[in-house]
Parts: structure tokens; C-alpha cells; sequence
């Protein structure tokens, strides 16, 4: 390690604060004896001399070539990774222009080897002392992490506190991970904004780890510890493409049957009654693959990563559990966004589909639920990646059009048995077109008129045939089929050149 003129005591600091050192955090997180430090020659400058001797603090530590970060390349799982981590012990971790540009100069590494790029976050933003030197080596990384979005998987740990205008580089990741009682992520600290508002947060009130994997949604992985973090990070490296560029991952010999003939087992017979979409995720995929994504943020769909044959995937599916699955502006952020991903490194998405529409509050409208809404299709609809949509068991309205339709593109488009296919619910949909039968009638022949045309649209409209003779679905498959159904759809469309749109810069999604 490149850490010469570091105190020898900078490690039982950070332990004081019950944080690993960037040293033992590199240890944990690569394969054991493959990181190799790299730094540019052209960013191994001397520590900027800033300030004075009174208020330069620790930038007076200079000339050692090091700024508090190490950056450089190691193995996870044998597949090359580069690297940058903070050291909270050298100058608090902060960004100065030299810390700035060692970072990117490993993205520009990255970049130009096509692989991934891990950052640690531990800092307290921007280093005051330099002035205008901090903020400008902040925005060209910003810059770059920019450039790189799409190209290569950038994942972004927060392993302390990240402040200020320094929040936006791991804003500008694809994956951010915070750990309990330790992560602090925020534009204006608690201080300041309890002094101006009066109010009195905690600083985990403010940006702490719950509350940005819960409410935030900056956040899409909360873990209990610093080694649970590391481990779920190495997971998730080794099954994402480590560039945009990577052939799909087609190899027939890691099919293996699998009996999910008990597949239907997790969803009630009443298809009015909630269940858990995760088994019936967990048993399509192959066993133990399954890497939920935003697990706590906009609970009523879920998103993950998983196999199919060793097939890497991206599953998107409503979640009963939580607003009976309806939709709403955190879920189709959440979803556009997932979707989106798996597009830029051609990962085929599924999508499991069963809701009634979306959730019918005045609060909804006035956050923009048709703008969010807008994401989710402008998502599914410019994706080229395979995408292979089921309706499990209902899909009414809206829902059917988000949850990846075949009119939005997808490339196969499935019912399961007596799954139900309608503009709305039955209530709903008689109340509108027996309107003004109904207002001419009451009591006991109001009441049989009412469940008179209620069965009716529930036989001719609340069904899946309209969609099936019509070719607006690709056919009906029985529950336990549905794995190798789906596996036979990624093996058959791997060899299809992906679609090309109209000659344009890019689309301009709704944000």
C-alpha cells in the first residue's frame, strides 16, 4: 500500500468510531492478495498548500503524494474490478483537487478496460481550505461519473458520512449501499437546517441509512453491518456484465429442471386476496440467484437481479402485499429506473404483472403521477433488451400498458390460467356504464340489476380471452411451465439484433 507517511495510528482512530480503515475495508471486499494500488503519475502531486498555518488544519500534512484516497484494480470472483476509497483519517476524506482527480483518473481506467467500478464514501465533502480548487475537481468527476453512466456498473458504498456537493458522485452511481449507524448521506447538514427551521433532527434523522433506503429511495441497499456490505457487493459484481459491451450470457448446459409445480400454492384462490411475490420470484429463477434491489423503498413492486439458467435477469413485479400492488410515483420511479439499467447492459427483464392500477389519492396527482408514469413506459418502450412480461393474475388498466406490455414492445407476452384483463374492476366499471339505469331504480330490482350486469362484465369483460383471440398476447401457459417457457424465449431471442428506434440523440424522458 501506497501509505507511507499515514499514522500508524490513523487505524485505531477509525476504530474508535466503529468504522473499518479503507485498508481492512479493501481486504474485505476483494479476493484475497489481488489489489494492486494505481495512481497516475500525472495526479501524484504534492497536497495542495492552502490556507494558512491557523486554519489549514491537516492540509499541512503534505507532500506525501497521498490525499485520502487510495485508488488502484483487485479481483472479485476473479473478474477485474477498479477501485476508490476514502480515508477518513487523512483529512477527514475530504475532496480537494488533487483526492479529485485520482478518482478520475481510475473511471478513466475503468472506462477504457470496460470494467466495473467500486467507490467507497467516507468523507466530509468538499476541503474548504482550497477554496475554488475543491468545488471545480468535484464537478469534473461529476463529469465523469456521468460519462461512465451506462458504460460501465458504478456502485457507490457509504461508509461514513458523504456531505454537501460530494453527495452527488454516489447520486450518479447505479447502486448505492449504506450501512446501519454508520452511512450519513445529505446536501445541508442537521446543524444548518436546524438552525434555519427550527427544528431539531438527528443527523440519522436527516440522512442516515434508514431513511434513504425507506423514504429517499437514494439509497437501494441497507446492510447491517460492514462485511454483510462487502459480501452483497461482491454478489452483485459477479452477476451484472462488467460493461454495456458484454455478449449475453447463453449457455444452455446450466439449465436444470426444477419442479414448481407448487408455484401456484403462494397465490390465493381469491384473487381479491393479497400475497408475497417473492417465492413465486424465487421460483422461477434458479435457486438461491434472487438479489432484491430497493428493498424498502416503494414496497408495492419489487425489483431484483436472479439467473434463469444462468442467464443473468432483471425481474420487475407487482407487490399485493403493499397497496394490493397499485402504483404509484415511487414505484414507477423505481421500476423506469430498474428497467432502464438492465437496458444499457442488455439484461433481459421479466416482468410479473398483477394489479388493479394505480393508487387513487388526491396526493398522488399532485407529485406528478402521469410525469412518474410517464418514466415507466418511456422505459419499457425504448428498452432493446429482451423483455418477457406474465399476467399472473390481474391486470386492469394502466397496469397492463406498464407492466411491460407487448404493445410497448415486449418480446413475448404471457397469461397465466383465468387471469383477468379488464379496463377496471367490475364495481367500478358498472357504475360507469349503467349510470343512468341505475339512478332510475331502487331497492330490491336496483340491487338485482346490479349483480345482474356485475356477473355479466365479470364473464365477458374480467377474463383474458378478448386478449387472446386478438393476439394482443402471445398465449396462455400453465403456472409450473412458466421457468422453462421463459428460459426456451432467452435462448430462442439471443441471436436477434436488437431494435433499432429512429436516428436520434435520446429520448427525453419525463424527470
Amino acid at each position: 500500500m501506497y501509505l507511507k507517511n499515514v499514522n500508524p495510528y490513523s487505524i485505531t482512530r477509525q476504530h474508535t468510531r466503529d468504522k473499518l480503515h479503507i485498508i481492512e475495508r479493501i481486504r474485505l471486499l476483494f479476493d484475497r492478495g489481488s489489489f494492486t494500488e494505481y495512481y497516475p503519475e500525472e495526479v501524484l502531486s504534492p497536497v495542495l498548500e492552502q490556507g494558512t498555518e491557523n486554519d489549514a488544519g491537516d492540509v499541512k500534512r503534505k507532500s506525501t503524494g497521498y490525499d485520502g484516497v487510495i485508488t488502484g484494480y483487485g479481483n472479485i470472483y476473479g473478474q477485474k474490478v477498479y477501485f476508490y476509497g476514502q480515508d477518513f483519517t487523512c483529512m477527514g476524506g475530504t475532496f480537494g483537487y488533487q483526492h479529485s482527480k485520482q478518482i478520475i483518473a481510475i473511471l478513466k481506467e475503468a472506462i477504457a478496460d470496460r470494467k466495473p467500478v467500486v467507490g467507497i464514501y467516507d468523507g466530509g465533502g468538499a476541503r474548504i481550505q482550497e477554496g475554488a480548487a475543491s468545488v471545480a475537481g468535484c464537478g469534473e468527476l461529476f463529469r465523469m461519473n456521468a460519462m461512465a453512466s451506462g458504460y460501465i456498473p458504478q456502485i457507490a458504498i457509504i461508509a461514513g458520512t458523504c456531505a454537501g456537493g460530494a453527495v452527488y458522485s454516489p447520486g450518479l452511481a447505479d447502486f448505492v449501499f449504506t450501512i446501519d449507524k454508520i452511512s450519513n448521506l445529505f446536501v445541508t447538514g442537521a446543524k444548518v437546517i436546524n438552525e434555519v427551521q427550527g427544528t431539531d433532527y438527528l443527523i440519522e434523522e436527516l440522512g442516515g441509512a434508514e431513511i434513504h433506503s425507506s423514504i429517499s429511495g437514494v439509497a437501494h441497499f441497507r446492510m447491517k453491518s460492514e462485511k454483510a456490505c462487502y459480501d452483497r457487493v461482491r454478489r452483485l459484481i459477479d452477476i451484472l456484465p462488467p460493461c454495456y459491451m458484454e455478449e449475453r450470457c447463453f449457455r444452455t448446459d446450466r439449465y436444470r429442471e426444477k419442479d414448481i409445480t407448487d408455484i401456484c400454492t403462494f397465490l390465493p384462490k381469491d384473487k381479491q386476496k393479497v400475497y408475497d411475490v417473492k417465492p413465486v420470484i424465487r421460483e422461477i429463477l434458479d435457486d438461491d440467484s434472487f438479489i432484491e434491489v430497493h428493498e424498502e423503498f416503494a414496497k408495492n413492486i419489487v425489483v431484483g437481479f436472479g439467473t434463469l439458467g444462468g442467464i443473468t435477469v432483471g425481474v420487475v413485479a407487482n407487490q399485493t402485499l403493499h397497496k394490493n400492488g397499485s402504483l404509484d410515483v415511487d414505484a414507477a420511479d423505481k421500476a423506469a429506473r430498474f428497467v432502464q439499467y438492465c437496458d444499457c447492459y442488455n439484461i433481459p427483464v421479466i416482468t410479473l404483472a398483477d394489479s388493479t392500477g394505480f393508487v387513487m389519492e388526491a396526493e398522488q396527482e399532485h407529485k406528478g403521477l402521469i410525469r412518474h408514469g410517464a418514466k415507466m413506459i418511456q422505459a419499457y418502450a425504448n428498452a432493446t433488451t429482451i423483455r418477457l412480461t406474465v399476467i399472473l393474475r390481474k391486470a386492469y388498466g394502466g397496469p397492463y400498458i406498464f407492466m411491460g406490455c407487448k404493445q410497448l414492445g415486449a418480446d413475448r407476452h404471457y397469461v397465466w390460467p383465468e387471469a383477468e384483463v379488464a379496463v377496471m374492476k367490475a364495481e367500478g366499471a358498472v357504475a360507469v356504464i349503467c349510470h343512468s339505469q341505475l339512478g332510475k331504480l331502487e331497492g330490491v330490482e336496483k340491487e338485482d340489476y346490479l349483480k345482474e350486469q356485475l356477473a355479466q362484465y365479470r364473464k365477458h369483460y374480467m377474463n383474458s380471452d378478448m386478449v387472446l383471440k386478438r393476439h394482443f398476447v402471445d398465449g396462455e401457459i400453465k403456472p409450473e411451465k412458466t421457468r422453462e417457457v421463459l428460459y426456451q424465449d432467452l435462448i430462442r431471442l439471443s441471436g436477434r439484433p436488437a431494435a433499432q428506434g429512429l436516428a436520434k440523440k435520446h429520448a427525453n424522458i419525463p424527470v
